[in-house]
């Protein structure tokens, strides 16, 4: 079976499924991207690690990562290894130095869980010749070509990274954690507005 690495390239609300998110998956060494839509609660998580935004509590995949570390068990790949009806299957691969386990897991927690990790993602090349399509990083028709790093960027000043969510959507994200009760996530998000305007404004 041949595979592709994948690597998240932005996320966005979907204009065809009211409610829905996109996050855009680009290949690591080509032009194909691949857009999945995700449920709000996963882009709420996916959106926090994008944007590289401090919460005062742990998320779920964070508490994952917490009790698997002190197991001393690593997430060290995430597989998209299935497409059927429109939806995709994918598995968290972990391993604890002695024995290889896979965990199947909905899309959008792999996508959280391999930011979480800082894994690769990797996927069927059927699946990416099936559904892979060339899109801008918005989800959108690709009318030119918009150049990513490829590098992970690690202890930086998160207001020296670069959005990969628009300020529309991360407004759309911290009105849903408002209506969700989270109280604490969806300040977070709004300070993350406030530099991205006043990064704006320089």
């Amino acid at each position: 079976m041949k595979r592709k690495q994948l690597k998240v390239m932005g996320l966005s609300y979907s204009q065809s499924q009211i409610g829905s998110y996109v996050v855009v998956l680009g290949e690591k060494k080509g032009n194909k991207k691949l857009p999945v839509i995700i449920k709000p609660n996963d882009a709420q998580n996916i959106a926090v690690k994008l944007e590289h935004i401090k919460t005062a509590r742990p998320l779920t995949h964070d508490l994952i990562k917490s009790v698997t570390d002190s197991f001393q068990i690593d997430v060290y790949e995430i597989f998209i290894y299935g497409l059927i009806e429109g939806m995709f299957y994918a598995k968290a691969m972990a391993s604890n130095g002695l024995e290889d386990v896979e965990v199947e897991c909905g899309i959008g927690d792999a996508i959280a869980l391999s930011l979480v990790y800082k894994c690769p993602i990797w996927i069927n090349v059927d699946i990416l010749d099936q559904a892979g399509i060339n899109l801008n990083d918005d989800g959108s028709d690709k009318s030119f070509e918009v150049e990513f790093d490829d590098e992970v960027v690690e202890e930086e000043d998160e207001d020296d990274i670069d959005s990969k969510t628009s300020i529309d959507d991360l407004v759309k994200l911290m009105q849903g954690a408002i209506a969700n009760e989270e109280y604490e996530i969806a300040a977070e998000i709004r300070d993350r507005i406030s530099r991205l305007n006043g990064e704006g404004q320089e």
